[in-house]
């Protein structure tokens, strides 16, 4: 009887939370469904792709070892020819709750030839970019009809509207998060 109360609990506490899927749709106007590993194949013949970051365009990541089921998350900024800002959901655990958006991340490029396939992503536990580079499959370029769009239906929490950008550090974070 415990075991199957288990098994039910897990289901609803994983949709308990925002998934980077539905935020990138909202986001970026990209209907695609399914999960993000998915995404890439899926915008093939649907949508316009390519290894140069756009904004509003949705940055495919592959699956890994550490992200099974890949991400996605929508270009905001372009920084230089080795940075960007995106927004996404669900990637740094935030005062230990997962599910959190975070907006103007910063995303540098680290692969061998400067194309994008491969980059590391600020994580905000440790204040710095990701420890781990990370995948990419390339950029999901939006319809004409959808443009980078915010999502009213996501609000973003405390501490993602008071200044924090990337850099500031984790003392920051903690500040905000007692508001």
């Amino acid at each position: 009887m415990m075991f199957s109360a288990a098994l039910t609990a897990t289901p609803a506490a994983a949709r308990g939370y925002l998934q980077c899927v539905p935020f990138a749709r909202a986001e970026s106007g990209v209907e695609i469904r399914g999960n993000a590993g998915t995404w890439w194949a899926q915008a093939a013949g649907q949508y316009e792709r390519g290894d140069e970051p756009r904004e509003g365009a949705v940055m495919a990541f592959a699956g890994s070892r550490g992200m099974p089921i890949g991400h996605v998350a929508v270009v905001k900024k372009i920084v230089s020819d080795r940075e960007l800002l995106i927004d996404h959901a669900n990637w740094s655990p935030i005062n230990g709750r997962r599910g959190q958006i975070e907006r103007n991340v910063r995303v540098v490029d680290v692969s061998a030839a400067g194309d994008w396939s491969m980059v590391r992503v600020w994580y905000a536990p440790i204040g710095d970019l990701g420890l781990r580079a990370n995948p990419v499959q390339g950029f999901i370029y939006p319809g004409r009809n959808a443009g980078p769009r915010k999502a009213p239906s996501f609000d973003a929490p405390v501490w993602a509207s008071n200044d924090w950008k990337p850099g500031n550090g984790l003392e920051t974070i903690a500040a905000s998060l007692g508001q």
